[in-house]
């Protein structure tokens, strides 16, 4: 077996080759953190209001009738749905109206 010398002419991997981007690098986030916090308030939304639904409504809405508590949590499992898609497509469209803004100002 034998093994290759390193000649110190040779670029090793560790130096820089000319394929790194100029100027610093950029390490901030690829998702800002509000979308995160929206994110996870919505899931927790998901999580405990459904469930607290039906336990209010077969307790004191409809006195025992689990299948009437279970259709009005399973409505309101779809109502944090509906929420999280809406205020998804206003975000996005408020961003696509600040990088329009954005644009005239350059020009």
């Amino acid at each position: 077996m034998t093994t290759r010398r390193i000649i110190n002419e040779e670029k090793s991997y560790i130096e820089d080759d000319g394929r790194l981007p100029p100027g610093p690098s950029n390490i901030s986030p690829a998702v800002p953190s509000s979308v995160i916090w929206k994110l996870m308030s919505f899931t927790f939304a998901m999580i405990t209001l459904p469930i607290s639904t039906y336990f209010f409504a077969v307790a004191f809405v409809f006195k025992g009738n689990a299948t009437y508590a279970g259709a009005l949590a399973a409505l309101m499992a779809n109502v944090v749905l509906m929420a999280y898609v809406v205020m998804a497509f206003k975000d996005d469209q408020e961003e696509m109206r600040e990088e329009a803004e954005d644009a005239k100002k350059k020009l």
